[in-house]
């Protein structure tokens, strides 16, 4: 067993190249539709994908949101990708479409990747901050996934962890009665940072302490636990994200 600190940007990368490690991602390269909404971790994943594909071109990741959590003060950049999502069928990523332009003819096989703003793994139960009150990029998805069961794919972080159901959490926040954002649970393949480590390398991870200050806040602590060559396979993988910028947004 070793234990190793992961930052928040280096989660995301890693979290991002365990999801397109994933056999069914790879299959659906082949012959089906990827959507990847837009996300601070799925911006990641975008990355890492047209990456695999060789179809980059001038995408960033600093971009790729619509709705984003900053500081007090704090007012992010719109850029080309703000407000898009990455579309790519049977391998070609078809720019300038997004979920809303699809969802209508996914199915069996495609896959939706969607990012989330809470995670209860133990009930393995997501939510996500509602704002819009047509519930924005979920409609498509719902309607994609539990219509025509398309696949769902939540990547989410460790920091986005919460203690109480979830389900409950949503009904209080929409209550008619309640102010602010709503919140939508949702169901799917989730995979935090300890998913990422079982998919990369066949060993488990444990979260085991967390927080920190000076570009750690946020930060957790994970166990990895396996043979030999599995916790070194998780070492080096970690070694190198370790040092992963912070969102620069």
């Amino acid at each position: 067993m070793k234990q190793f600190l992961i930052t928040i940007p280096a989660g995301k990368r890693l979290i991002a190249r365990a999801v397109v490690a994933l056999g069914q991602i790879k299959e659906a390269l082949k012959s089906h539709t990827i959507v990847i909404v837009s996300g601070t971790t799925n911006g990641y994943i975008a990355e890492e994908l047209l990456a695999m594909i060789s179809q980059t071109d001038d995408f960033s990741k600093e971009m790729f949101f619509r709705g984003i959590n900053v500081g007090l003060g704090i007012m992010p950049q719109k850029g080309k990708y703000s407000g898009t999502d990455v579309v790519i069928e049977k391998g070609k990523w078809i720019k300038e479409k997004t979920i809303f332009n699809v969802a209508q003819s996914l199915g069996k096989g495609d896959i939706i990747l969607k990012g989330a703003n809470a995670i209860d793994s133990e009930r393995k139960v997501a939510g996500i901050q509602i704002a819009n009150p047509t519930i924005g990029t979920s409609g498509p998805i719902l309607q994609a996934v539990i219509g025509r069961r398309a696949q769902l794919i939540i990547p989410v972080g460790l920091e986005k962890r919460v203690f109480a159901s979830i389900s409950e959490i949503a009904a209080k926040l929409n209550e008619p009665s309640s102010t602010g954002l709503r919140m939508l649970p949702v169901s799917g393949t989730i995979i935090t940072e300890l998913e990422a480590i079982k998919i990369l390398t066949g060993s488990s991870a444990e979260l085991v302490a967390a927080g920190g200050v000076c570009g750690a806040e946020g930060s957790y602590w994970i166990s990895v636990t396996g043979k030999q060559e599995q916790v070194d396979s998780a070492s080096e993988i970690i070694n190198s994200i370790a040092n992963e910028p912070p969102f620069s947004g």
